[in-house]
């Protein structure tokens, strides 16, 4: 273990989960079943893009709260010959929404999207055009190599035969309850005569199979031209929903290249617009780059003020300067400029908390989950996806058997600003499925799921492997802090001493029992062994391939 940081720190943890190792490749997710699905893929001789779909598809099953084939996501991949892309699966405004669709709810501040009777947040109205299929369906046919089908098994198993609920699932169940009281299809398979499901109890979704086999013999046309969108649309229709079958047929993935930011001679990568996380991270590093952050040391006072007055100046950038950028100027290059950073650092007081406002100018949810596959080709994927927040519009479309996204929460009801509603405006989010290189040989590739809190949480990791010479291990379960302007918020890891510290300069401190959820992530050892970590904030479990086929020539005699 690296005990250098340790002796710099003023918050000491240890680390409550184990890492896994590889030599042949690596899955983590924030489910068992959902890594054993991906390892199966590689196992069998597929790459990391079999393993990911795999991951994913199983995912909605096994974390059917946080993911979903009616949801959106964002996908890095970093194929075997070095270029990196990003897939937007991200879900976009219905064609029948205006900017003054919804009512926005009297009094809301200007950062809270709420409307009249939470019509964007609950039920049919709350559910936006999805991508999350199309995409992983797309994806797969480009660059994995095992056939749709094949990659389906495992989520079709779960899904059919049933599986055992865990008390994280237990308790976002209990969490969501009341809403999900008011829908007969989520109540009857998550809600049992009126109660949650039980840690232990089965969770039988045999209609959910059924969609699931149905995709595996027609593939994304299911949804986006076929029989399963017409239950899709039907539905909406039926209940004041908006998404319309035009609204399928024309939906399109995008591809996106990198955001690249320099840090202490690394190199970062990470999602571009209409993602804000890849700006605001390179921005934020910009910024921290001017401290000696490695002698300030982690969790103290004067390292937690600086990351927290970061978090402000980015967030208030982001409030000014983020959305589609189909739809708006979004001012990328200012923004992760090194003299950008100069300005605002130039302009923090080391010793008091300050209210900060947007330097520039126009030119989402804490419920997601992300998955780290790598294979021994060379071949990475970091992938984030959600259907936004606990089981999204916490309603269940009968005949498919699957959750909605209530995405239409992270548009702002009031026309007239970056994040206001328009017919195919892609949804913004924090997303930051990341990756890190040194020397151009990739080092580190990380993510997790938190809404807003998600980008901060990825860039602190990064800041905890970087600057204090973390293990992957205890930069993915170190203690978080976040603050986008109001409270700083930090989690129980943060002793008083720091808390009273950070008081007198002027933060109002509150203390969490987490910020954003699990995060995993794998190294790239110089050895070309693989390490895969994931924290205690969900039921994350790394899954190691090593071994391999027998040795050339090898033959048993039978005599």
């Amino acid at each position: 273990m690296n005990t250098d940081w340790r002796n710099r720190s003023e918050a000491a943890f240890e680390c409550e989960r184990q890492p896994a190792r590889g030599s042949r490749g690596m899955v983590v997710s924030n489910h068992p079943l959902a890594s054993s699905a991906g390892a199966e893929m590689l196992a069998a001789g597929g790459n990391a893009i079999d393993a990911a779909i795999a991951t994913l598809f199983t995912l909605t099953v096994v974390e059917p709260m946080m993911v979903g084939i009616i949801g959106g996501g964002m996908a890095h991949i970093r194929l075997a010959d070095g270029s990196h892309r990003f897939i937007d699966g991200q879900s976009t405004v219905p064609k029948a929404v205006k900017p003054d669709t919804y009512r926005s709810r009297p009094g809301s501040a200007p950062h809270v999207f709420d409307t009249v009777d939470d019509e964007n947040l609950t039920g049919p109205k709350a559910v936006a055009v999805p991508g999350s299929l199309k995409a992983w369906c797309e994806t797969l046919q480009r660059f994995g190599t095992m056939s749709l089908a094949d990659v389906l098994q495992p989520a079709i198993k779960h899904a059919s035969r049933g599986y055992a609920a865990t008390p994280y699932l237990h308790g976002c169940i209990s969490e969501s309850a009341r809403e999900m009281r008011k829908d007969k299809a989520i109540s009857a398979v998550y809600l049992p005569k009126g109660e949650p499901l039980k840690p232990g109890e089965r969770v039988l979704q045999a209609e959910y199979a059924e969609t699931l086999r149905h995709i595996a013999q027609h593939g994304e046309a299911a949804l986006y031209r076929g029989p399963l969108g017409d239950i899709l649309v039907d539905y909406m229709t039926a209940h004041g929903g908006f998404i319309a079958r035009e609204d399928l047929t024309t939906y399109k993935t995008v591809e996106r290249a990198p955001i690249r930011a320099d840090y202490r001679g690394w190199e970062i990568l990470g999602p571009p617009p209409p993602a804000a996380s890849g700006v605001h991270i390179a921005e934020m590093l910009n910024i921290l780059e001017g401290y000696d952050l490695a002698t300030l040391g982690f969790g103290t006072a004067e390292t937690v003020h600086l990351v927290a007055e970061a978090l402000k100046i980015a967030f208030a950038d982001r409030a000014a300067a983020s959305g589609d950028p189909d739809y708006v100027g979004v001012p990328v290059g200012r923004l992760t400029s090194k003299d950008y950073a100069h300005e605002r650092r130039a302009a923090i007081d080391l010793n008091r908390a300050k209210n900060w406002g947007a330097g520039v100018t126009q030119l989402e949810s804490a419920h997601t989950t992300h998955m780290t596959a790598a294979d021994s080709f060379g071949n990475v994927v970091a992938t984030t996806q959600t259907i936004n927040n606990l089981f999204g519009a916490k309603i269940m479309i009968p005949g498919l058997g699957t959750i909605p996204n209530n995405y239409m929460n992270l548009y702002d009801p009031r026309p007239g600003h970056a994040l206001s509603l328009m017919p195919g405006k892609r949804v913004t989010t924090s997303m930051s499925p990341m990756m890190a290189l040194r020397d151009g040989k990739l080092v580190y590739a990380l993510g997790l799921p938190g809404g807003k809190r998600i980008f901060p949480s990825a860039m602190q990791a990064l800041i905890n492997l970087i600057d204090h010479g973390m293990s992957l291990q205890e930069a993915v379960e170190a203690p978080r802090v976040w603050t986008e302007g109001h409270a700083l918020e930090v989690e129980g890891g943060i002793p008083e001493n720091v808390r009273s510290s950070l008081r007198d300069r002027g933060h109002e401190v509150v203390v969490m029992p987490t910020i954003a959820g699990g995060m995993n992530a794998i190294q790239f050892r110089a050895d070309g062994t693989l390490e895969g970590a994931a924290c205690w904030r969900a039921d994350g479990t790394p899954i190691g391939i090593a071994g391999g086929l027998a040795r050339s020539g090898v033959r048993f005699d039978l005599r």
